[in-house]
């Protein structure tokens, strides 16, 4: 069974405070797992307040499935982000 895992690196260039980031962070993870019944997590960066590193995964019975789930959430994430998506990562285990 194929796992799928995006990395979303951020920097967020208006946070002030690690309750900034928190509030960029639980409005992206809310969207994505509302929209897309995905697992999301902070990765990495936990106490620094303008970088964070995102992992969203996804599994299914097919690698394809994973690949245009994973594009859709990708392009949904660029879209609620903008220039705070700063790198992107897709790996299929």
């Amino acid at each position: 069974m194929p796992v799928g895992l995006l990395t979303l690196e951020l920097h967020i260039a208006d946070a002030q405070s690690l309750k900034d980031k928190r509030q960029v962070l639980r409005s992206l993870k809310d969207k994505l797992r509302r929209e897309f019944n995905v697992a999301v997590a902070e990765l990495e960066h936990h106490d620094v307040w303008q970088r964070s590193v995102v992992g969203i995964v996804t599994l299914s019975n097919e690698e394809k499935h994973v690949k245009e789930m994973l594009d859709k959430v990708l392009d949904a994430a660029d879209r609620m982000l903008g220039s705070t998506l700063i790198n992107q990562n897709v790996e299929i285990i």
